[in-house]
């Protein structure tokens, strides 16, 4: 490792990292150890990515060993910060199912609105118990869902983080080893 440092720091003097040309050898020869394959001798450069963020300096730049989801929780009352969390990785829509017809659904009266209002939050709070009784403790979905099913997320103490593309929740079931859930009914 340290002929590797070497190496490398010797290929960043001429760029622009030069003046931090040892760290940034050291994280490059760290983030390839990490991800190698030490028995196939192979190295999975899909795995390590560089993030740039505009306003910090070169030597703020550190290595972080697994995925970073530059989101913000769903709803603002959500907490910022947990630990310790158990993830349900939904590629699917996280959202009531329609109604199954081949035809136009006519909602002609303020019964019938207040019906399909009542099918859909039933449902989604059923989905919500269905990830919650898997042991998720958060929610990660590729897919958006509404104001209103946002709004029972936090009601019933579900943090979420919605719109979260498909390279990153590829990424974060292989950093956790998990697997991305297709359907709600599949947890």
């Amino acid at each position: 490792a340290v002929v590797s440092t070497q190496s490398t720091g010797t290929t960043l003097g001429s760029k622009i990292v030069n003046r931090c040309g040892r760290k940034f050898a050291e994280m490059a020869v760290d983030a390839i150890l990490s991800v190698a394959d030490l028995e196939r001798k192979d190295v999975s450069f899909d795995l390590i990515k560089i993030e740039c963020k505009t306003g910090g300096a070169l030597e703020d730049s550190q290595l972080v060993k697994g995925v970073i989801v530059d989101k913000t929780m769903s709803h603002s009352q959500m907490p910022k910060e947990l630990k310790d969390v158990k993830l349900a990785i939904l590629t699917c829509p996280f959202e009531p199912p329609k109604p199954k017809t081949k035809h136009n659904l006519n909602v002609g009266s303020v019964e019938d609105y207040n019906s399909l209002f009542k099918y859909e939050q039933e449902k989604f709070v059923e989905m919500i118990k269905q990830v919650k009784d898997s042991g998720a403790t958060l929610a990660i979905c590729q897919w958006g869902f509404d104001d209103e099913a946002n709004h029972l997320c936090l009601q019933n103490d579900l943090p979420a983080v919605r719109w979260v593309g498909g390279p990153e929740i590829e990424l974060i079931a292989i950093a956790t080893g998990g697997r991305n859930v297709p359907r709600i009914s599949e947890l």
